[in-house]
């Protein structure tokens, strides 16, 4: 029998649209020979939903498209991701996966560990499933899954659905996990070693289908694959972006004539991928159809302005250099030579006269005082100012610039450098930024060599380098992984040999600092741990760490 691992990118809430590029990946999957065809998880209304999923009119919606669509299922078997009604005490809703058989409803599967960590909070809408369910298509015998449960294991959950499926089900032939597993930088090694384990301890093959696309601040890497039963990943379906991959169950192996993929790895390619994939997508699913950004001369703005690029189009991409009399010659022409590089619209607006006319107008209340952070945070918000002007008059989304590190430690100006409506390097701690660009650079020079090697500055006042205020960025990357990610104590994040002052420091400065990413645009995530919706501290509080 051929199975088709169909991997597509949902828009939540676009029933109509949705399923229509289920039944063009159903109709190429019956045209290709295949008996059954598999969908991602909750791949009819997109995941994931959140409180859409309390309001009854969307509820409505599904159902109603869900009546639908199986009315067109003949010709082949699909499993399909839905939201399922239930009765009774808990919640009103499952996470389900249906086979559908010509025009019906022949086997149910009900997600049974619900996650509640980081992104996902599952339990605020669904009730867990209570039994692992296994179906007959053509004779093959595959225990259904949904993305959690095959992760019992890993995560040291109380159950375990696939050994409640291989001692309660009878002989299967297969596993089969519809998922939507957000991407970050060193899941896909992290999933195929999973998936590799629990191929081995149960001996079965494993079909895995994934989400893929942009939602918000998640980005789903797809990279549905077929793991045999020795723990092998036999055939992978592609990274970042819709794909249909056709299996054979004879022999466990892509069907012939099936197109020769890359293995699934983590790389920094994996993670250019994906901010690519991030910028087209949060664009594309709402409405803005270009960008907008500034263009400092750093590194940041560099990598920023190139990635909206790939994603979009060098001609939908408008840079504006807004120098002050702070910007030095080397800062405005790189910017230009990268703009000419990359092939996109540049502009300059100069700020020197916008920061005299602040400089009059505040000058009888500062009178007496010196010039502080205070001017150089006046000139932050000028700029955003006017690129917000830009967006505004052109109908471009500003792409803010900032980068993990500067976010982490609060080194960014509300209202300024933070104004956009989408902050593409939010999750990308500085270090990595570096690895960016020497990708992006590596068949032809893109980002001009000097905007790379030369000191970061924020150029607010002469002579002005990011050390003046902060440790070197490859001791405060690593502190900020150990505190943010890794969930470290200031005693272990010292015994790794960093100075305690500096890691206590550090610290203060990322509590202290919760409130302006409150107020930041949102950004795209890429590491295991970003500020968002998985990050939830509170902005007042006084722990600080021992």
């Amino acid at each position: 029998m051929k199975i088709a691992l169909c991997q597509t990118n949902p828009i939540i809430g676009d029933f109509a649209g949705n399923s229509a590029g289920l039944l063009r990946a159903m109709d190429q999957a019956r045209q290709r020979g295949c008996a059954l065809a598999i969908f991602p998880e909750l791949s009819l209304c997109g995941y994931p939903p959140q409180d859409l999923l309390e309001r009854p009119d969307f509820l409505r919606a599904h159902a109603t498209c869900l009546e639908d669509l199986i009315t067109r299922v003949t010709g082949i078997s699909i499993i399909l991701g839905t939201v399922e009604h239930r009765r009774g005490p808990g919640k009103p809703l499952h996470n389900a996966a249906l086979l559908i058989e010509e025009g019906r409803i022949t086997g149910t599967a009900r997600k049974q560990l619900l996650p509640t960590y980081d992104v996902f909070d599952e339990t605020r809408y669904f009730e867990p499933g209570d039994g692992s369910v296994a179906v007959t298509v053509h004779g093959l015998r595959l225990g259904l899954t949904i993305c959690e449960d095959i992760w019992s294991e890993d995560r040291l959950y109380a159950n375990d659905p696939v050994m409640d499926l291989t001692e309660h089900q009878g002989p299967l032939d297969c596993l089969v996990n519809i998922s939507a597993s957000p991407y970050y930088h060193g899941k896909i090694g992290e999933r195929t070693d999973v998936f590799s384990a629990l191929c081995r301890r149960h001996t079965l093959p494993l079909v895995y289908v994934n989400q893929c696309g942009g939602q918000d601040e998640l980005l789903f890497d797809g990279h549905s694959m077929l793991v045999d039963a020795s723990g092998a990943v036999r055939a992978a379906a592609a990274g970042f972006r819709e794909d249909l991959l056709v299996i054979d169950t004879d022999t466990w192996q892509p069907a012939s004539g099936a197109i020769p993929r890359e293995q699934p790895g983590d790389s920094i390619d994996q993670v250019l991928k994906a901010l690519t994939l991030g910028v087209r997508d949060y664009l594309g699913k709402t409405g803005f159809s270009s960008a907008v950004l500034g263009l400092s001369g750093g590194i940041d703005s560099a990598v920023t302005a190139a990635i909206a690029c790939r994603a979009l189009g060098p001609d939908k991409v408008l840079t504006a250099a807004l120098p002050s009399p702070y910007t030095s010659r080397a800062s405005t022409d790189d910017a230009a030579c990268l703009a000419e590089n990359l092939g996109c619209p540049f502009k300059t607006i100069p700020i020197g006269p916008a920061m005299e006319a602040y400089r009059e107008a505040l000058a009888p209340l500062f009178s007496g005082y010196d010039e502080d952070v205070t001017e150089q945070n006046i000139q932050a918000r000028i700029r955003g100012n006017l690129l917000m002007a830009l967006s505004n008059k052109f109908g471009h989304l500003l792409l803010s610039t900032g980068n993990k590190s500067e976010m982490a430690v609060g080194y960014c100006t509300l209202y300024g450098d933070m104004s956009g409506g989408l902050a593409v390097l939010a999750d990308v701690p500085k270090q990595m930024v570096y690895e960016l660009a020497s990708l992006l650079n590596r068949e032809k020079e893109i980002i001009p060599a000097r905007i790379i090697t030369r000191p970061p500055t924020a150029e607010l006042k002469p002579d002005q380098l990011d050390q003046d205020d902060l440790p070197p960025y490859e001791i405060l990357d690593p502190i900020l992984a150990a505190w943010l990610e890794e969930h470290l104590s200031i005693d272990e994040i010292t015994a790794r040999g960093f100075e305690r002052r500096v890691v206590e420091d550090i610290i203060r400065r990322v509590t202290l600092n919760e409130y302006k990413r409150r107020q930041a645009p949102i950004g795209l995530k890429v590491t295991s741990k970003a500020f968002g919706q998985g990050r939830r501290y509170p902005i007042v509080q006084r722990f600080r760490g021992c």
